[in-house]
């Protein structure tokens, strides 16, 4: 049975890992471009290409560490290398920057169409927090998502909640890649993301993740309390006032 002890130690290790890969992805990039341009002197190309070193090994070394593929961080693999490419071929350093808001703006949009065709993609990355490896809450989810038309709709709603986010950041990041100096933007790029993010975080959570937690929770407590209602029924105890047990 799961303790609030463990609820809470799982809660710690999420946020851990989280602020860990968020370093990860959006400090160490950072980072390095000012070290690279700034202290090494080069071109601003090659230092936002080598600052993308970090997330891009990242993403590809959790790929193939999975036994199965998740469509999302292939996808976020892809688009950063296509992207990589064509501003290396081309020299430009806005554009490269404008890679990032490219990579927001596909995803946003995936993201999108997924909800749209009742395939919600985010549903990958949620599911781990909301069950915590624990097979009643597996099995509690496992039955909303075929029974309960509310379950779907929240899961729905998380993930376009992130789609907008994703496809409004693009929009953001764009205009700034092409109206402020490429040494501002690396920083007032992140700040973009971070305040996205952030957002994110809070309204896909009220809307979606926070209802779902709720149904989860009560509908593995119901499961559990099935077989205790019906050991005391074998054994001649009687059954609690208002038991639909029969």
């Amino acid at each position: 049975m799961t303790t609030n002890k463990d609820t809470a130690v799982d809660g710690r290790h999420g946020r851990r890992k989280v602020a860990g890969t968020f370093l990860l992805d959006v400090g160490v990039p950072v980072a390095a471009y000012y070290v690279l341009k700034g202290g090494l002197g080069t071109s601003a190309v090659t230092a936002l290409a080598w600052s993308t070193a970090v997330p891009l090994l990242r993403t590809g070394w959790g790929l193939l560490g999975r036994r199965e593929v998740n469509g999302l961080p292939l996808l976020i693999l892809v688009v950063n290398l296509v992207g990589l490419a064509v501003g290396l071929e081309t020299g430009d350093a806005r554009l490269m920057l404008v890679k990032d808001s490219a990579l927001s703006s596909v995803v946003g949009i995936v993201l999108l169409v997924s909800a749209a065709l009742g395939r919600p993609m985010m549903t990958a990355s949620l599911k781990p927090w909301l069950v915590k490896g624990d097979p009643g809450r597996e099995a509690a989810w496992a039955r909303l998502r075929r029974e309960s038309s509310a379950f779907r709709a929240a899961e729905r709603r998380f993930t376009v909640v992130w789609g907008t986010a994703f496809v409004a950041e693009c929009a953001v990041r764009t205009a700034g890649a092409y109206s402020v100096p490429v040494d501002t933007m690396v920083w007032l790029g992140t700040l973009v993301l971070v305040a996205t993010m952030v957002l994110g975080f809070m309204v896909s959570g009220a809307l979606g993740a926070v209802p779902m937690a709720h149904m989860v929770a009560a509908a593995a407590a119901a499961d559990r309390a099935v077989p205790e209602t019906a050991v005391r029924t074998a054994e001649g105890n009687p059954v609690p006032a208002g038991s639909t047990h029969r």
